[in-house]
C-alpha cells in the first residue's frame, strides 16, 4: 500500500472516532479508557508475538529509566484519551476537534521551551495567531476552550516525550499499555466489588461488549498505517495530512451530532485555520528551500 495512503488511511480513522466513542456513550469515559487500555496491551503484544517482534523487550527491562520514560508517556496518553472520550461523549465534539487543530502549533512551543529550536518567523507569526484565536474563543464562550487545551497540551506533551525516545511507535504502545494494563484491571475489578475480574462487563448488551473488546484494534490499527506511511512520505506531505483528522471530527460535530457552530466561535476557528495556514506555508518553503540547498 503506497505511504501517502496510509497515512491518510490513519487520519480518516482518527477523524471517525467520534462515531466509534458515540457508540459507547451509555458507559462511563473513565471505564471506556480503563477497557481501551486493557484490549489494546492484549491486541498489540499479540500482534508482536505473531510478528516475532520481541527482541528489544529484555534491553528494555534493563533501563529502568526508559520505563520510567514510557510509564509518564503513559500517562499523559491516558489523560489525553480520558479528555477526548468524555468530551466525545458530552456533546463536544467541535471543540474536541479545535483541540488537534491547535497540536501542531503547542508542538512548536514545547520545541522552543523544552528543546530549545529555534522557530522561523513564519512559524512565530502563526503561534501568535492562534493565541488570538484562542483569546476570541475565550471571549465568546465565557471560559477558556478547556477541552481543545487539555487535548492539545496532553497529545503535545506525548509527542514530545516519544520523539526523545528510542523505542518505535507499535513498541513505544506496546511498552505503554504493558504499563497501563495492570492499572486497568485493578480499577476495572474495583469498580465491579462484587464480581471482580468476572464483572468486567456485568450489566452491558452484547452489542456494548463487542464495541469495547474492539478498542485495542481500533486503536492500533490507525498507528501501525501512520507509522508506516510516515517512512514513505516526506514531512510537508504528513504536515498537510494531519489536518484530515480534526477537519473530519469538526464536520462529524456539526453535521452528524449537530452541535451549535455560532457566528462568534468560527472567527476564534477561522484565526487558528490562518495560523495552520502560515504553518504550513512556511513548512513547504522551509522543504522546498532545503531541497534546493541539497541539489546545489
Amino acid at each position: 500500500m503506497p505511504g501517502l495512503v496510509q497515512a491518510a488511511l490513519a487520519y480518516v480513522i482518527w477523524g471517525l472516532f467520534p462515531i466509534y466513542f458515540h457508540a459507547l456513550s451509555r458507559v462511563d469515559a473513565f471505564q471506556i479508557v480503563l477497557h481501551r487500555s486493557l484490549w489494546c496491551f492484549v491486541f498489540v503484544w499479540g500482534l508482536l508475538v505473531a510478528l516475532r517482534r520481541l527482541q528489544w523487550v529484555p534491553g528494555v527491562v534493563r533501563q529502568p529509566r526508559l520505563v520510567g520514560l514510557f510509564a509518564l508517556s503513559a500517562l499523559l496518553l491516558t489523560g489525553n484519551w480520558l479528555i477526548y472520550v468524555w468530551a466525545v461523549n458530552h456533546g463536544h465534539v467541535v471543540e474536541a476537534s479545535l483541540g488537534y487543530f491547535v497540536t501542531p502549533l503547542v508542538n512548536v512551543l514545547l520545541g522552543t521551551c523544552v528543546l530549545g529550536e529555534r522557530p522561523r518567523r513564519l512559524q512565530w507569526i502563526a503561534v501568535a495567531t492562534a493565541a488570538c484565536g484562542v483569546l476570541w474563543l475565550t471571549l465568546a464562550l465565557g471560559r477558556p476552550p478547556w477541552i481543545a487545551l487539555g487535548l492539545a497540551g496532553t497529545f503535545g506533551s506525548y509527542g514530545l516525550l516519544r520523539k526523545t525516545a528510542p523505542l518505535g511507535a507499535v513498541e513505544g504502545l506496546a511498552l505503554e499499555t504493558a504499563v497501563l494494563a495492570p492499572l486497568a484491571l485493578v480499577a476495572l475489578a474495583w469498580l465491579s466489588p462484587h464480581d471482580g475480574l468476572a464483572g468486567l462487563f456485568a450489566g452491558m448488551d452484547p452489542a456494548t461488549i463487542a464495541w469495547l473488546l474492539c478498542a485495542g484494534p481500533i486503536t492500533a490499527i490507525p498507528l501501525l498505517l501512520f507509522a508506516g506511511g510516515a517512512r514513505r512520505i516526506t514531512l510537508a506531505t504528513l504536515g498537510t495530512l494531519q489536518y484530515l483528522s480534526p477537519t473530519i471530527q469538526l464536520l462529524l460535530g456539526v453535521v452528524w451530532f449537530g452541535e451549535p457552530l455560532e457566528a462568534t466561535r468560527l472567527v476564534g476557528f477561522a484565526l487558528i485555520w490562518a495560523a495552520l495556514a502560515i504553518y504550513s506555508a512556511d513548512g513547504f518553503l522551509w522543504m522546498r528551500r532545503l531541497r534546493a540547498t541539497v541539489a546545489a
